[in-house]
């Protein structure tokens, strides 16, 4: 790429913000221009206390320009916009929160940015493609799509704790699935953007159709990060052993795999628990009961997204190894995660209950695949999501 600066407006401010503000301020290749919506008093007073086991401990870190809203950082064109927001659609659409970019007086003046979308979810692409489309019918809108693994979380307002990795694979957003490979101008396009996350310390991935992708991180989110959230507690209250809990007395009696065998005996098992009865389990009964009610739920979704993308487009065992590796994150004494979905719903923040779980819903009933266990999680959490969207609103009437 070329030496020069590229500037950089980034939009929503939270853990994920924060840390990609960093990565892209510390590659020296930006020129960062942060939109903080709700913390921007603070994060303009104080600056951002970034305890990172990655990238230490700063405090009073800055970007280069912050403002309050995007109508305030129109006043130059931007390489590259970044939205790092949480997808909520019943609160604001994407085209709404980018509106002032979106509108004739800047796109008559300027060029339309790359638009970088870090977000979970599905389909949280789609309502910006329509609407760029809509602004200039003749031009395919630059839309660079991602799946982003990080541990992060706000503390307060200022305050960022982060572990040790970030990476991202990123893709170029298309309407359809069915093209499977990036043409010369769309990998210097996402190459270029890569480079900057590289040089300020990212792990990044190109790959040539990122739907799938997030298709199969959205397993996690959809059937571990939700399930946290409806049982309001984190993930080590399903895969810790009692003899890890934190504290634990000596005497108490270890759990031993299969844990399942004390319930249900090995001949009267069904497949799934089967398939997860070696794995950590806070009791027997979870163990026999609940993981296999997870596994069955991923199963589910890997059903549509053959139905989606076609025989083998996700790997066979995705189920399998995404339960096996959260389980033996969470079964540690050490293990501290809590889904940002159980922190939303703890801190009555409405959460990305649309985009993780409505949109699997949505698309097993157009394509026919039976989803009983993602639609009863999708049921329930609608409950909260009720209540916390009506806590919201009477707090904040308008975003």
């Amino acid at each position: 790429m070329t030496s020069h600066m590229r500037d950089v407006l980034l939009v929503g401010y939270g853990a994920v913000g924060a840390i990609y503000a960093h990565i892209l301020k510390k590659s020296g290749k930006a020129c960062v221009t942060v939109v903080a919506r709700s913390n921007y008093e603070a994060a303009n007073a104080h600056g951002l206390h970034i305890q990172s086991g990655k990238y230490g401990n700063i405090k009073g870190w800055r970007p280069d320009r912050i403002f309050k809203n995007v109508s305030q950082a129109l006043d130059r064109p931007y390489s590259y916009v970044v939205v790092t927001s949480k997808a909520i659609p019943e609160l604001t659409r994407t085209p709404t929160l980018l509106e002032p970019l979106l509108s004739s007086s800047y796109s008559d003046q300027h060029p339309q940015p790359t638009y970088v979308i870090m977000q979970n979810g599905l389909n949280v692409e789609v309502d910006l493609y329509e609407a760029l489309k809509k602004l200039k019918s003749t031009e395919e809108p630059r839309i660079i799509s991602t799946a982003v693994w990080i541990g992060t979380g706000m503390l307060d307002s200022t305050t960022v704790q982060h572990n040790e990795f970030d990476r991202v694979s990123l893709g170029v957003y298309r309407p359809t699935p069915t093209v499977t490979s990036n043409t010369p101008e769309e990998d210097a396009l996402l190459r270029e953007f890569a480079d900057i996350l590289a040089a300020g310390g990212s792990e990044t991935t190109i790959v040539p159709e990122i739907q799938r992708v997030k298709f199969a991180k959205n397993i996690w989110n959809a059937c571990l990060g939700i399930t946290a959230a409806l049982a309001r507690f984190p993930l080590t209250a399903i895969f810790r052993p009692p003899q890890n809990e934190p504290g634990a007395s000596a005497n108490v009696t270890p759990l031993t795999a299969p844990a399942s065998a004390k319930i249900v005996p090995v001949e009267e098992r069904t497949p799934s628990q089967a398939a997860t009865a070696a794995l950590p389990a806070a009791s027997p009964e979870i163990s026999a009961y609940t993981i296999p009610v997870i596994y069955d739920a991923m199963q589910e979704i890997n059903a549509l997204g053959t139905a989606l993308f076609g025989e083998g487009a996700l790997a066979p065992d995705v189920a399998e190894k995404t339960i096996t590796n959260t389980s033996r994150i969470h079964e540690r004494p050490e293990a501290k995660h809590r889904a940002s979905t159980l922190v939303d719903v703890e801190n009555g923040r409405p959460t990305e209950v649309e985009v993780i779980l409505g949109e699997l819903v949505r698309m097993g009933r157009k394509h026919g695949v039976p989803m009983p266990r993602i639609e009863t999680f999708y049921a329930l959490l609608l409950i909260i999501q009720n209540q916390l969207l009506r806590q919201y609103r009477e707090k904040k009437p308008a975003l």
